[in-house]
């Protein structure tokens, strides 16, 4: 696996769209965050806001992994439209082929492309706790790893985003329809969620039963929900009318649908022509 995970970088270094996906991913997470560090310091800890929420600051380091974590999982988008056009590449330019006729076999070829959506999301996970921690030390408090496991969470969903994005590729094989169908299929799932959460409070307010939030058991929004904004007043008022959340459930399904991803995949292009 080392050696094959070698010629893949060898394959993208220089690659003009892995190195402009990558460096704006990376801009945006630091932007991102910066806007709602912003937003907090500037605009409603030092106006009246702050007497419906307090003195509550996401950036401190009580909820800096939280926050950091959350805020980027918005932009996990860029690296799974990295991986569509890396993986759609091999079957345009017909280096799969090539590749398997000089002796690499198809399980090595689907393992190692997986391997690389996991390492890519191990990347987007170290610049999530850099930037956790630079807006901690921002917030001058002091340094903590409470709430840390957040960031494993992010990871996570990061894996769930990438392997679904290979799947989607090895199936679709063309760029612009691999990436049209990811989107297209990220805002359908939304849509039946949203649908899914408005039946849920309805069952909890009817008195009927408590499922917890339905659309959280969809694929993408299982790994959506293990990541959320700390606990504030507001939020607070807000979850009362709310379905109960049944976090390990969400992140049992996550696991089980990266599992899925996979297997899908290895078997698609283990069965599937060249």
């Amino acid at each position: 696996m080392k050696d094959l995970l070698k010629i893949e970088w060898l394959k993208i270094k220089n690659y003009k769209a892995f190195i402009i996906l990558i460096v704006f991913f990376a801009l945006g997470i630091f932007t991102a965050n910066y806007i709602v560090f912003s937003v907090f310091k500037n605009m409603i800890n030092e106006s009246k806001a702050t007497v419906l929420i307090g003195q509550f600051n996401p950036y401190d380091f009580t909820n800096t992994w939280q926050t950091t974590s959350y805020t980027a999982g918005f932009l996990l988008i860029l690296p799974a439209l990295l991986l569509i056009i890396l993986v759609t590449n091999e079957y345009t330019f017909k280096t799969n082929r090539q590749n398997i006729i000089d002796g690499l076999s198809r399980t090595q070829f689907v393992n190692v492309k997986m391997m690389m959506a996991i390492l890519l999301a191990a990347f987007s996970t170290i610049l999530v706790m850099l930037t956790a921690m630079i807006f901690g030390f921002m917030s001058k408090t002091s340094f903590s790893f409470s709430g840390f496991s957040h960031v494993g969470f992010f990871f996570l969903k990061a894996v769930s985003y990438n392997l679904l994005a290979v799947l989607i590729s090895v199936w679709i094989r063309r760029t612009g329809f691999a990436i049209g169908i990811y989107f297209i299929y990220l805002g359908a799932e939304n849509i039946i969620s949203q649908l899914l959460d408005v039946w849920s409070i309805k069952l909890r307010n009817n008195h009927v039963i408590d499922l917890g939030s339905m659309g959280d058991y969809l694929p993408m929004n299982a790994s959506d929900a293990l990541l959320a904004f700390p606990n504030n007043p507001l939020k607070s008022l807000a979850q009362s009318a709310l379905p109960t959340d049944y976090f390990w459930v969400d992140v049992c399904l996550a696991i089980i649908y990266i599992t899925l991803f996979y297997w899908l995949g290895r078997r698609h292009v283990i069965r599937k022509d060249l």
